[in-house]
């Protein structure tokens, strides 16, 4: 059911249970979509229900896990409403700190920057390496937001992406990640160079641009349209 880690230094057994079920949703080990037991869980995790409990009320409040009364607990499916909510977020918040970043940027924070885009293209041809990637870049953006002392407006951003990276993941399981990469080395390349004027560009095709590739993901035919609450008209993400 969950992919169970070695516990972090300090990490209670809430915060534990918390970070493995979290982090088999965002990786899709735990489907949209899908019938999930606190007994199970409980059991899975070698814990009592209680924890797990308040894992899940937690989860709810993050748009990740649905209770219905006399039915049962499931992963919520990918909604594209609040998809489009974290790109526009997402879009306006990553444009302003690249322009702050133009500014002035760490050194060591520029340096780890470009080790974890190194990392990223160690990764390119490894079959089944999707995920590592979508770990490394999220660690990008964040070391953007911690060089310029915006720890907490990343956290806020990290909250209302759950569903915008669960679809990220899917989009980047069905296509290459090449582009992001070389998006990220430009991202280094503006901050480096102090190119403030080119802030909303790279941001824009980083962030908006890749978003009509995802209308692939809700075809009929496709394998992966029961994750998605789809309204009446299908989304278009433009």
């Amino acid at each position: 059911m969950v992919t169970l880690s070695p516990r972090l230094p300090g990490e209670n057994i809430k915060e534990y249970s918390y970070r493995v079920i979290k982090d088999s949703i965002m990786s899709l080990e735990l489907e949209p979509g899908k019938s999930i037991s606190e007994i199970e869980l409980a059991e899975a995790l070698q814990i009592s229900r209680t924890p797990i409990r308040e894992v899940l009320a937690k989860l709810r409040e993050e748009h990740l896990v649905e209770v219905f009364p006399q039915v049962g607990t499931y992963i919520s499916k990918i909604k594209p409403q609040l998809i489009m909510e974290a790109s526009f977020m997402r879009f306006t918040l990553e444009r302003e700190i690249l322009k702050l970043s133009c500014e002035s940027f760490p050194i060591p924070n520029l340096f780890d920057l470009k080790k974890n885009v190194a990392l990223q293209k160690e990764l390119v041809g490894q079959k089944g390496s999707e995920r590592e990637f979508h770990r490394l870049d999220k660690e990008f953006h964040r070391t953007i937001f911690e060089g310029n002392k915006k720890e907490n407006v990343w956290a806020a951003i990290t909250r209302i992406s759950t569903h915008y990276n669960r679809i990220r993941l899917l989009s980047e399981m069905q296509h290459n990640f090449d582009d992001a990469i070389a998006q990220h080395e430009r991202i280094v390349e503006i901050i480096e160079n102090k190119e403030c004027e080119s802030a909303e560009e790279i941001a824009r095709r980083h962030i908006l641009e890749p978003m009509p590739l995802w209308e692939d993901l809700f075809r009929d035919d496709s394998p992966y349209l029961n994750y998605f609450e789809l309204p009446t008209s299908r989304p278009v993400f433009l």
